[in-house]
């Protein structure tokens, strides 16, 4: 039995730092301009045309708002935690997940607006009851719901939202920085109200991230300590407080009976469980058999093997665990080895191209994953926008006419595809084509050891950080050393895998990088010249390109769904002419596994399962409104 710490939370504070809050009033309280008063306030906004969803919505449509609240739920992740703060360097990578997380849902930590998941990118109210945003984008305004508290019972402000946005673009992590320095000011407009003003409306999505932005409660907060790690519970005004911590082990949240926004048509349905519980473990094995006993009741798999063998045990065989598949209809992402192009051994695209076709997918689907793979090809693969298949339209052309010379002529063309062997794991047409290019970088093989003009080796290692990881690596392993390329393979524990990755420590790593249907301001925190050089950002590759640079800037301008389109397979067609990744493979489904505990709508979102819509089968509360 896991013993459960309660920590005490933070008292109020009494006083900010002078300096701090000099700075927060002079943000928050410049003379207010006249307003455009031609704009409308309007319940929701979108990316691109309107929200799909009327003004009387009752939920969003993979929730049912009848949902019967009650029970519990434990999930179950690899590695440890030591902090609390996600929204800084400092523990960002490591810590503690469900306060605000992509999979478990806005635990605690609640933003002005909410997404609906089952469009590109459309979000409604939340701690906002309204917004106004003019056609051009240079502003945005947003009005605060009456209603909405903290779980302490103290009403959110407009002074914690320029408090937030302040301190997160004074120390937040590197994203927020580079988002907020483009806010040009921030006023309060009114007694609810704040009005964000930029420089200009080319970044077309940054008022939709400023609606999806964390909104802090100001009196729990020190300013100059924020950018610490902390274990000290925050307090949020999510559906759920923290009620126990376990450093590095598990954390345990408590639905807030008081909930604030219980009523708000955005959380109707959602938020079910009287409890929620993450479990960490050491590694996926120890995860798969926490499962196996009902120690942890929901776990997403990624593995095939696992998915195809993994459900013998008798809870399986009884029925007492369901094995559900949820189709999508977003883009795959992209899976891979990633070169780090700082080093000097992966500068060389040559190189990098050579070593990318080494990959064996065939070989590697069938002996390791029964086939259920696709080989993934672009950033953007089973979406519209997709460049794979697709000839460059004339507005990508012009897009990408100042840099003609870097972009590849098959990719271009729609012709590029990854190179496929035939199977065997030692394809010699792929072998000798390998060879070819690696000469053309220097490199021949002498004495069996692939090697450089001056007799160098070519060597590298690849961090990894888990079974599942090491097992993928030493099937490249085994291909690259045909051509005696030695790769040693480098296991370490989960704090020091995620400490290495934040300051691009490694030669090869691996790494997912999610997409949408609607990418954005995220692509520049992953491939920017800027995020190369940024400790802590997602540019594993330390991409710097001009031309990924434009086509970042390029799909951020778009102000239609053609020009978005365009730009964004431009985009994907700079990424893949740069050869940073070896692209690895995907599926077109989704694979939970539940005990039957659990329930959950009959549909789910364009972008799969959203656990926060789930609930617990012995609920004894009739419907969502109790």
């Amino acid at each position: 039995m896991v013993r459960l710490i309660a920590l005490p939370q933070r008292p109020p504070l009494k006083t900010l730092s002078l300096a701090f809050a000099l700075a927060l009033s002079a943000v928050a309280f410049v003379a207010s301009p006249a307003l455009s008063q031609d704009v409308p306030a309007a319940h929701g906004i979108a990316m691109h045309g309107k929200p799909a969803l009327p003004a009387d919505f009752a939920s969003f449509p993979y929730a049912d708002p009848n949902a019967p609240k009650g029970g519990r739920v434990t999930y179950g992740v690899q590695g440890s935690f030591d902090s609390l703060n996600q929204f800084v360097v400092q523990g960002g990578t490591s810590s503690a997940r469900g306060i605000r997380d992509s999979r478990f849902g806005a635990l605690v930590i609640e933003s002005l607006l909410a997404r609906n998941h089952d469009e590109p990118f459309s979000l409604y109210g939340l701690l906002a009851e309204s917004v106004r945003l003019p056609e051009t984008r240079e502003w945005i305004e947003f009005t605060l719901n009456p209603n909405a508290k903290f779980s302490d019972g103290k009403p959110v402000t407009v002074e914690d939202v320029v408090f937030s946005f302040k301190v997160l673009r004074e120390k937040g992590r590197p994203h927020f920085r580079a988002r907020y320095e483009r806010i040009k000011s921030i006023e309060k407009t009114g007694p609810l109200s704040v009005r964000f003003t930029f420089e200009n409306g080319n970044d077309r999505e940054l008022p939709l991230l400023l609606g999806l932005s964390p909104i802090f409660a100001s009196h729990t907060i020190d300013p100059d300590t924020f950018d610490k790690s902390t274990l000290v519970p925050p307090i949020g005004s999510g559906p759920y407080v923290i009620e126990s911590v376990e450093p590095g082990t598990q954390i345990t949240y408590r639905r807030n009976q008081n909930y604030w926004g219980k009523d708000v048509p955005a959380q109707q349905g959602l938020y079910n469980f009287d409890a929620v519980k993450v479990e960490y473990y050491r590694d996926e094995n120890a995860l798969q058999q926490a499962f196996q006993k009902g120690l942890v009741t929901v776990l997403p798999i990624s593995d095939p093997a696992r998915w195809k063998t993994g459900f013998d045990f008798p809870a399986a065989q009884r029925g007492d665990v369901v094995r559900d598949v949820f189709e999508l209809e977003t883009p795959a992402g992209m899976y891979g080895f990633v070169f780090n192009t700082r080093r000097r051994l992966f500068a060389d695209k040559q190189v990098r191209k050579a070593l990318a076709m080494l990959f064996d997918f065939e070989w590697v689907n069938r002996n390791l994953y029964y086939g259920l793979y696709r080989r993934t090809a672009g950033y953007f693969d089973n979406s519209i926008l997709s460049s794979i298949g697709q000839p460059a339209s004339e507005i990508e052309r012009s897009f990408l006419k100042p840099f003609q010379g870097q972009i590849e002529q098959e990719v271009m063309e729609g012709e590029w595809r990854p190179t496929e062997a035939d199977g065997s794991g030692r394809d010699r047409t792929v072998l000798r084509e390998a060879v070819g290019l690696l000469q053309k970088a220097g490199y021949n093989i002498r004495k069996g050891v692939m090697q450089d003009r001056d007799a160098k080796p070519l060597e590298f290692e690849i961090l990894v950080a888990s079974k599942d990881q090491e097992r993928l690596a030493l099937a490249y392993q085994r291909l690259l050393k045909l051509l005696g390329i030695n790769t040693i393979i480098r296991t370490v524990d989960a704090a020091q895998y995620q400490q290495r990755r934040q300051v691009f420590d490694y030669d090869m790593v691996l790494n997912f990088w999610p997409s949408s249907l609607s990418p954005g301001n995220e692509q520049n925190y992953r491939w920017s010249s800027e995020a190369a050089n940024t400790d802590g950002s997602f540019n594993f590759a330390g991409v710097e390109s001009d031309a990924v640079d434009a086509m970042i800037d390029a799909l951020l301008a778009a102000r239609t769904q053609e020009e978005f389109v365009a730009a964004v397979r431009a985009f994907d067609r700079t990424l893949i002419s740069g050869h940073y990744v070896v692209p690895l493979f995907h599926v077109s489904e989704e694979w939970i596994a539940r005990w039957n505990t659990v329930e959950h709508p009959d549909r789910a979102s364009v972008a799969g399962a959203r656990l926060e819509a789930w609930w617990s089968s012995t609920a004894v509360e009739a419907n969502a409104g109790n």
